[in-house]
């Protein structure tokens, strides 16, 4: 009956695959993320793991011709991860704990990049297109797991603080440094055993170019997107300049992140308004499931095992190399970032723990890298990565936990309070209030002035109590 319906499912028009695909895509990534979200694992871990199930390679549900219909969403889905990140660089924050801040994001996703390619290029022998690349991947860090534990935890303090600022920016440097290790790799095939200065300087200048667009595409979007302008009509507007930039970097060959993160930072100094961020945040979910899916379908298990042409040594081998010189880097980095920084010693001695996770823009750049190098290169580069990512998503919340508690960031026998809505938190506050208004009755000689305290529920309920205690103030004196 499967088998049969599969064969109906591939005999049909490519319209119809399609639509069925992106449903399939949609529906299981999200049913996925009820069993995740129980086990507290973030969503991208659902998602990639959705793609290998309905991949070819398991289940078939996914055609592989989709991969090839759908190869626009690696840059679709990066240039709305990049044009969020724009948001943190505000000059206003940078100028205060800026400099310390930038200092350690720097060394502890350099020192990851370092290790890694040391470890890939010098010890088993890669090659140095494939090192590069797969060094600069080391450097990006999945900042959502770790946010999460925080959230569940009520952890707070330098640590914490600290630990914010360095995630936000950390995804900035790994983007940085895929740019210029992609036009390292380019210059290395184009001209053989070693690379030429104009191959380098190249490469280099197209992306400065992107980089001007996307910043003067920042001030196009600030006398669009003025105050009168509707909600929906923001939206299109914000999507056809982001869809109109990644076409024309396609053109310049060039990768779109560099060109989108510059065009949100100039709109966010300019402008200081969130609201854009937070309703692309709110429109691109589907966008990023879809890619996620289709990153894990073109995931080929198998692959692990097999040999790499550009060395001797298994994929596999090379996963558990990087999976691990990848941490120590990362360690070792905050470590010294914090050490140079004057940092408190709990945070020197932690925050490389907090840094392990690994997924979005890391996955987002590995697809964009595979394309570029092509062949069994980029087909390495992309299982490496995916294979990595889930690992690392499966315990960073747990590396995440232990930072925190470690720093004594927040009180390990406390029980873990979930997270709540604001209605929640006020109930929460009121009923506090309560109580504490029961014991100062108790407290007091008896006036005949008892507050007439019941179950208060919501806004309206505070507002009720909050009236009775003023009219009983009032007969007091």
């Amino acid at each position: 009956m499967f088998a049969a319906v599969l064969r109906y499912f591939n005999q049909a028009s490519p319209a119809t695959v399609g639509i069925i695909t992106v449903a399939i895509m949609l529906l299981f990534g999200f049913a996925l993320t009820r069993i995740t979200k129980l086990l507290k694992l973030p969503n991208v871990t659902a998602y990639i793991i959705t793609g290998i199930l309905i991949g070819p390679y398991c289940l078939n549900l996914v055609p592989q011709v989709v991969t090839g219909y759908t190869a626009f969403l690696p840059d679709v889905a990066l240039a709305f991860i990049a044009f969020s990140t724009g948001q943190f660089f505000r000059l206003n924050i940078l100028r205060g704990n800026g400099m310390k801040v930038l200092i350690i994001t720097v060394l502890e996703a350099c020192v990851a990049s370092v290790f890694v390619f040391i470890a890939t290029y010098f010890v088993l022998g890669m090659d140095l297109s494939f090192s590069v690349v797969l060094a600069a991947l080391a450097s990006a860090t999945a900042p959502a797991s770790t946010m999460m534990t925080i959230r569940q935890t009520g952890a707070h303090g330098d640590f914490v603080n600290t630990l914010l600022q360095v995630v936000a920016l950390d995804d900035v440097v790994g983007l940085i440094a895929y740019s210029i290790a992609i036009s390292i790799a380019l210059a290395s095939s184009a001209s053989g055993s070693g690379f030429e200065f104009r191959h380098i300087i190249a490469p280099i200048m197209i992306n400065m170019a992107s980089v001007i667009i996307g910043a003067v595409l920042g001030l196009v979007l600030k006398m669009l997107l003025f105050p009168k302008r509707s909600t929906d009509n923001r939206l299109i507007i914000s999507v056809a300049v982001l869809f109109g930039f990644v076409g024309v970097c396609e053109i310049l060959g060039v990768s779109p992140l560099l060109g989108c993160m510059f065009m949100s930072t100039v709109y966010i100094n300019i402008t200081d308004d969130d609201k854009l961020f937070k309703q692309l945040n709110n429109f691109s979910p589907p966008i990023l499931l879809l890619f996620f899916v289709r990153s894990g379908v073109g995931f080929d298990l198998g692959a692990l095992t097999g040999g790499h042409n550009g060395g001797g040594t298994s994929l596999l081998t090379l996963g558990v190399v990087y999976f691990l010189v990848r941490i120590a880097g990362k360690y070792a980095g905050a470590f010294w970032g914090c050490l140079i920084t004057h940092k408190d010693k709990l945070v020197r001695n932690y925050l490389g723990l907090a840094l392990i996770p690994q997924a979005g823009v890391a996955i987002g750049l590995a697809e964009l890298g595979a394309r570029t190098l092509g062949g069994s290169m980029g087909s390495a580069l992309r299982t490496v990565i995916l294979a990595s990512s889930v690992l690392y998503e499966l315990i960073g919340p747990g590396c995440a936990k232990l930072s925190l508690a470690l720093s004594h960031s927040y009180d390990k026998d406390a029980k873990e309070e979930p997270v709540t809505t604001p209605q929640d938190r006020e109930k929460h506050l009121v009923n506090e209030l309560i109580e504490r208004i029961r014991e100062i009755q108790t407290e007091l000689p008896q006036h005949g002035l008892a507050v007439p305290v019941q179950a208060v529920n919501g806004t309206q309920g505070s507002h009720t109590l909050v009236r009775h205690m003023h009219s009983n103030n009032a007969n007091y004196h």
